[in-house]
């Protein structure tokens, strides 16, 4: 796979993380009558999380609920992941003070009010078109794509300022 080209010379994030449930799925949950669940991704963001590999910036799932679900996808997108976490902003801080990266060196993906407490101490934050309205006035910038249908591709072809041309 070839490294993205950049158009621009804007500093790079260090690292990107992504709130799981309505930012790299749709929201719904599919429960079957054993209690497992299923959800719906969309394989655009598989390539992001390449894109932003070659470009050597570190990602992130963090969320809230602790389900084989999040961990099954983030190892197909070869991304780390944390879990079950009741204070996301301070699983965030202390995850970035053992990579020795500063909180506004970091990118966030939320869509409702539980990511509030990390929009607000990130350096620049995004959100899905379909985010509650409060994490749409929070947010630095709000995407055009909705949760579960491509919103961190979008948010690497805006991060990264380039027209994909690797191939997969």
């Amino acid at each position: 796979m070839r490294s993205p080209r950049k158009e621009s010379k804007k500093p790079l994030p260090k690292l990107i993380v992504f709130d799981f449930d309505g930012v790299l799925t749709d929201n719904r949950v599919l429960v079957f009558s054993d209690g497992t669940e299923a959800v719906m991704c969309s394989r655009s963001d598989g390539m992001a999380f390449d894109m932003f590999r070659a470009a050597h910036i570190r990602t992130l799932i963090l969320s809230t609920e602790k389900n084989s679900v999040v961990q099954a996808r983030a190892q197909k997108l070869k991304t780390e992941v944390l879990q079950g976490t009741a204070d996301k902003a301070a699983a965030l801080r202390d995850y970035c003070r053992r990579a020795r990266i500063k909180l506004e060196e970091v990118f966030f993906v939320g869509n409702d009010v539980n990511d509030l407490s990390v929009i607000s101490i990130v350096g620049k934050s995004f959100c899905p078109a379909d985010a509650h309205t409060q994490v749409k006035a929070a947010a630095s910038s709000i995407l055009r794509t909705s949760g579960g249908s491509g919103v961190a591709r979008e948010l690497a072809e805006k991060v990264l300022g380039l027209a994909w041309n690797g191939s997969t």
